[in-house]
């Protein structure tokens, strides 16, 4: 990694650069003033440029407004004295990568490189691909559905990070497929034999975590009647997925870093530890970065999970994706339920494509198997999606009670109840509730 760091105090250049060389970072230049930042800049090539604001002469947005045109691959983070939002937004605008206030916490400063670093290879990765438009999915990532080119590029980079067995951070919003791409990471992985464990970490109590992750002897605790091995002996050999891992505990963190750290654990009761080998992927939709700010996440358990990151897209980022998508819902609904669907009118697919989806894939699921449910025909219409193309379609008294869960409540619920055999658990899944709202809706309707 090259870095120059641009200030016109040699006292903060000497220092950010002695901070630099404590984690490792050997290749560092320097510059005292932004009229040879410019050429530095432009002729040298670096991947990180620190960058201060106020200098006299040629200052730093002048330096940043001259160069990142001509350098798109370089990353740069500013570091200044003055928390200004005008300025702040002005220097994102011209392409500025992140934005830090003097003093700075040195742990930040490493973990804003370090981040930028990752950016800068993730964008070169999306350049080369994106003239290999033709590639195929690697068959690891198979059950990852996409045309997209910058889906592809992002598979192409899992493919890459999952030979190394280091842990791996994906983050993005509820829906996107996060443990779709954990799995190809599996299986691309080096132990792709070895056993798959995936587990909801909002779903654990704390007063559980040690029992659940580490496991426990027989009679560790009352009603303890035999051995139980947890998360990470069931996962030895294989991988340990780690899902909404920004709502561990703060207090648990530091028992998570530990194994981590040594691969060792001793469960609840024994007598002597146990050693394991286990490849982590962890998930994400919280901005784990500002919860490190809050105090609410260990930077250093953030720096032993993050050991490469992977961004996923929303799906209005991706809508070239939904008709593919769509159809291999549509597919596994009519398997599951035995229905008889063979597609979508063309008004039901501009409806789909057009759609805004807050809960991204997971929701367009659940969209494409309420109308196979709702099908009476051999086709996907409007009236069966809900939204506003259902509201303006033509609609029969019959049909008109069964559109949408947010259109006639009870009706919808009583429907696909009914449909399922009266089994809540598989209702509740295709309505996108939990079983407990689900009992709350149909005792409202009593």
């Amino acid at each position: 990694m090259k870095i120059l760091i641009v200030d016109d105090e040699e006292v903060s250049l000497s220092s950010v650069k002695r901070i630099l060389k404590w984690h490792g970072l050997k290749n560092v230049d320097i510059c005292d003033n932004g009229r040879e930042a410019i050429k530095k800049i432009r002729r040298d090539n670096f991947d990180i440029v620190l960058l201060d604001l106020l200098m006299p002469e040629v200052d730093g947005m002048q330096v940043l407004e001259s160069t990142k045109p001509f350098c798109q691959q370089t990353e740069f983070i500013i570091l200044t004295a003055v928390d200004d939002i005008p300025t702040t937004v002005k220097a994102m605008r011209q392409g500025a990568y992140d934005y830090l206030v003097k003093p700075v916490d040195n742990e930040l400063l490493f973990l804003s490189i370090e981040r930028a670093y990752e950016r800068k290879g993730l964008l070169a990765g999306l350049s080369i691909n994106a003239s290999c438009e033709a590639a195929d999915v690697p068959p690891s990532f198979a059950d990852t559905l996409t045309q997209s080119t910058q889906m592809k590029a992002l598979i192409s980079y899992a493919q890459v990070m999952a030979r190394s067995g280091n842990p791996i951070l994906i983050t993005g919003e509820s829906g996107t497929g996060k443990e779709l791409m954990a799995r190809g990471i599996h299986r691309a992985g080096p132990s792709p034999a070895g056993p798959f464990v995936a587990v909801n970490v909002s779903a654990i109590p704390a007063t559980m975590f040690e029992s659940q992750f580490f496991g426990h002897a027989k009679g560790a605790f009352t009603g303890a009647e035999g051995s139980h091995a947890g998360f990470f002996e069931q996962a030895d050999g294989g991988t340990l997925f780690l899902d909404e891992i920004g709502e561990l505990p703060i207090g648990l963190q530091s028992k998570l870093l530990r194994v981590l750290e040594d691969k060792t654990f001793t469960p609840l009761g024994a007598q002597s530890p146990v050693r394991v080998d286990v490849r982590l992927v962890s998930a994400t939709n919280t901005e784990l970065d500002r919860a490190c700010q809050e105090g609410k996440f260990r930077i250093d358990l953030l720096y032993r999970l993050r050991s490469a990151y992977i961004c996923l897209p929303p799906l209005r980022e991706r809508r070239n994706d939904i008709p593919l998508l769509a159809a291999g819902f549509l597919q596994k609904a009519c398997l599951r339920h035995k229905k008889d669907v063979s597609g979508f009118s063309p008004e039901a697919m501009q409806l789909l494509t057009h759609k805004d989806y807050p809960g991204n894939i997971r929701e367009l699921s659940q969209i494409v198997e309420n109308a196979v449910l709702l099908a009476g025909g051999p086709v996907i219409t409007p009236v069966l999606l809900g939204g506003n193309g259902a509201q303006n379609a033509p609609v029969s008294a019959s049909s008109r009670s069964l559109c949408t869960l947010k259109e006639n409540d009870a009706a919808h619920v009583q429907f696909v109840l009914n449909s399922t055999g009266g089994n809540r658990r598989e209702t509740a899944r295709i309505l996108g509730i939990t079983l407990r709202q689900l009992q709350r809706k149909l005792a409202e309707t009593k």
